[in-house]
């Protein structure tokens, strides 16, 4: 009967853990995603105003920035509420 119960008391345990570590990958992967947008519009600030690198700097860097441009482009096309998305992966309603 005891045994049982140290058994279900680990079981648990490694259970909270297990769930702990899901949602601090998902908040770590969507953390890459931001800096991934951010580096991107670091790069490319002009197209929407912000103040930009010189110019040589981007466009020796625009051949090796296939994947955020990509990144950016997804970004603009879904462009959700990113406190919603932080919200949602923390698990506050």
């Amino acid at each position: 009967m005891g045994g049982s119960f140290l058994s279900y008391c680990r079981r648990l345990v490694a259970d909270m853990g297990t769930a702990q570590r899901e949602g601090l990958v998902a908040l770590t992967c969507l953390e890459a995603q931001e800096l991934e947008n951010i580096f991107a519009l670091l790069l490319l600030g002009s197209f929407v105003g912000l103040p930009a690198p010189p110019g040589f700097l981007a466009v020796e860097l625009l051949p090796y920035m296939e994947r955020e441009i990509q990144v950016l482009h997804r970004r603009a096309e879904d462009a959700g509420d990113m406190l919603a998305e932080i919200a949602g992966t923390l698990g506050i309603d």
